[in-house]
């Protein structure tokens, strides 16, 4: 039980602290999870994509995932799906429980206090560091696991043109019947995973 026990205050501490919401705090979560070994780096990008393609946010996502698949990795006494389905449990309480009660008591403070000059400079000072700490989890997530996790270099310009396409289909607005319309992402994730499969399968 000792290891649901470092698993618990993991998430404890990434509930607390990871600010910004899912993509923020993946920086906090591969420190958390892939620092100790619990996962390899490969297996983190995989959860965070997979995480990215279900439904709900990405942060519980990753941490029922991770819950469930970090037992067995650590120990193979600890093999899903019983004690991982435990993990997954309390991963995902773990990380819910904190933000849940924060958010409780923020709410009720700062509706009292919005017109505070402190809360301003606070929120002032919170927004770049969020955009700050997503740009962060972009850039760790730019790796050979995601680009080129078998050492070939026409597998990196495939997938450098990948992400750039799928960049610019979500970011960009698209001419269409003499509108500009902005593709959602489902779209281009349904895109990659088919351009995937005919490359890759």
């Amino acid at each position: 039980m000792g290891f649901y026990l470092k698993l618990i205050w993991a998430y404890v501490k990434i509930g607390i602290f990871g600010f910004g919401g899912g993509y923020a705090m993946l920086s906090l979560v591969e420190k958390s999870v892939v620092g100790p070994g619990w996962i390899s780096e490969q297996m983190f990008t995989d959860i965070v994509a997979i995480s990215q393609m279900t439904p709900g946010p990405i942060g519980i996502n990753s941490a029922t995932y991770i819950g469930y698949v970090a037992p067995g990795s650590v120990d193979p006494a600890l093999a899903p799906p019983l004690w991982g389905l435990l993990g997954s449990v309390l991963a995902t309480l773990a990380v819910v429980l904190p933000s849940f009660y924060l958010v409780l008591y923020a709410s009720h403070f700062i509706r009292r206090h919005h017109e505070s000059g402190v809360i301003k400079g606070i929120f002032s000072g919170l927004r770049p560091v969020v955009v700050g700490l997503i740009a962060s989890a972009a850039i760790m997530l730019m790796n050979a696991p995601n680009f080129n996790p078998n050492g070939l270099d026409w597998q990196l310009a495939v997938n450098i043109s990948i992400c750039i396409c799928a960049f610019c289909l979500v970011f960009f607005p698209i001419p269409w019947r003499g509108k500009r319309i902005k593709l959602h992402p489902i779209y281009v994730i349904m895109m990659a995973g088919l351009a995937g499969y005919m490359i890759y399968g």
